[in-house]
This record gives C-alpha cells, structure tokens and sequence, in this order.
C-alpha cells in the first residue's frame, strides 16, 4: 500500500475523533466555500471592493436575494467586509477581509484544475449520459 496523501491522513484523523458535524472542517468550511455562489463571488471581490450592484453586474445569473444571502454568509464566516458610507442614499461596499484574501490561493488552484479538466469533465458526462442505464 502506498503512503496515504495528506488529505486522506487528515480525513481520517478526524474520523478517528468521532462524528462531531460541527467540529468538522470538511463540513463547517468547506461546505460553505463549495456553495454555489460562493467561488464566484470571492472571485469578483479579488481584484477590489464592489458595490452590491456591481457584484450584481459579475455575476449576471445569480438572483439579487441569492446574492444578498451568499454575501451576508460570507460576512458571518469572517471572509467578507460589508462597509456601509453615511450618504443618502447610504452606500455599501463589500470586500475581502484578511481571511477572505487568505483563500484566494487556494481557491486559485481549483479554478486553474477546473479549467484544465473542463473538457475531459464534458466528455465524461456525456459518455456517461449516453450509456444505457444500470441496476
């Protein structure tokens, strides 16, 4: 047997600690970061602050009350900053926090394996979809 990636060390030693869904990192974070909007919403605050309207216009398929809970999540988990400016109307800004910025790398690399694997993905589904059904 080989040696065991890291990954699957870490798995199982928090297995071995007993079921604890909260105390779980697999579960509590990265169940958020695996939430649909999640990555692209990091990914438009990367580069810089955003206004909700402008996250609106980067993420043109996600409904303004998706767009509003996957921030509010992302405020409540520490990653994002909301920043309200006393103007009328007031002005509220989001950016990544400290943390937020910590996951940018490597978030970078899913993206970066997403996008290298994107065809041999497409291809597996449809070969997939194509096969006749099994028991």
């Amino acid at each position: 047997m080989t040696d065991p990636s890291p990954l699957a060390t870490s798995f199982e030693s928090w297995r071995a600690a007993g079921f604890d869904a909260a105390a779980c990192p697999i579960r509590n974070v990265l169940d958020r970061v695996g939430e649909k909007w999640t990555l692209l919403a990091l990914t438009a605050l990367a580069p810089d602050a955003r206004r909700f309207s402008e996250m609106h216009r980067a993420i043109p398929d996600i409904s303004k009350r998706m767009l509003t809970q996957t921030l509010r999540e992302l405020e409540r988990d520490g990653l994002v900053e909301r920043r309200v400016f006393p103007t009328s109307p007031p002005k509220v800004e989001y950016s990544l926090s400290p943390l937020g910025r910590s996951v940018l790398g490597p978030l970078a690399g899913l993206v970066d394996w997403a996008e290298h694997n994107f065809s041999a993905i497409r291809a597996s589904r449809a070969a997939y979809d194509t096969r006749p059904p099994q028991l």
